[in-house]
């Protein structure tokens, strides 16, 4: 029997999400990275709003590793066993990141100190911090994350169109609703900018109607947060 059109639209919505999920992923850490080089190199950055927004990228790609973890990886090793070597994989790339995410964190933490202006020292100490410590740590998040991006895509994919009916909305939960909810401005800004991810108003259109409304100022601040760390446009 042929599935119904709405479950059809579920699994089509189901890789949709992962690559959006993918995509805010890419480019936050492209964002972040983009912002150590800057401070690094000298150039004006606000640093409040580059730890911030760190910090928020390493909870975010935490998360959804989190969630494919307890979720996605379960279903998938059960339904299709002949690809648990692919899934296992998979699970290492996870674990190898998540080290790396920490060496992040603490480049960030050292960097997260009172800033008195006018201090030419504590200044020059945070971007020698940077320099040192933060820029290689979030370029080989960078590297690391894009190069499991590339591997995960095809294996989930591939997969994602032959799952059980009864699989596809559980999922769905694992893909999409597993990463954490806070900074909005932030997932809405990244899958919007350069460019919409694919079935990007299907996607916005699942998130609460109250955070809907507000799309014009999580734009605005999204905006903001790219001009305080000098990003190009």
């Amino acid at each position: 029997m042929a599935a119904s059109p709405a479950l059809e639209a579920e699994r089509s919505r189901l890789g949709d999400e992962l690559l959006a999920v993918h995509t805010i992923m890419r480019r936050g850490t492209a964002l972040v990275s983009e912002a150590f080089a800057r401070l690094a190199g000298g150039y004006s950055v606000d640093v409040k709003v580059l730890i911030n927004a760190t910090r928020w990228l390493i909870a975010f790609i935490h998360g959804h590793h989190e969630s494919a973890e307890q979720t996605l990886w379960p279903v998938l090793r059960d339904r299709f066993p002949e690809r648990a070597v692919d899934i296992d994989l998979l699970t290492a790339e996870h674990q190898a990141l998540e080290v790396e995410l920490h060496a992040l964190a603490r480049a960030v933490d050292a960097i997260d100190v009172p800033q008195i202006p006018g201090e030419r020292e504590a200044v020059l100490g945070i971007v020698g911090a940077v320099a040192l410590t933060g820029l290689p740590a979030v370029e080989t998040v960078q590297t690391s994350m894009e190069r499991h991006a590339d591997a995960e895509e095809p294996v989930l994919l591939d997969l994602f169109p032959k799952v059980a009916d009864d699989d596809v909305a559980r999922l769905r939960s694992a893909v999409f609703d597993g990463a954490p909810h806070a900074g909005p401005s932030l997932v809405f800004g990244l899958m919007g900018d350069p460019e919409p991810v694919a079935g990007y108003e299907r996607i916005i259109n699942g998130f609460p109607v109250t955070v809907r409304w507000l799309r014009p100022v999580l734009r605005a601040r999204y905006k903001a947060v790219k001009k305080a760390l000098c990003a190009s446009e």
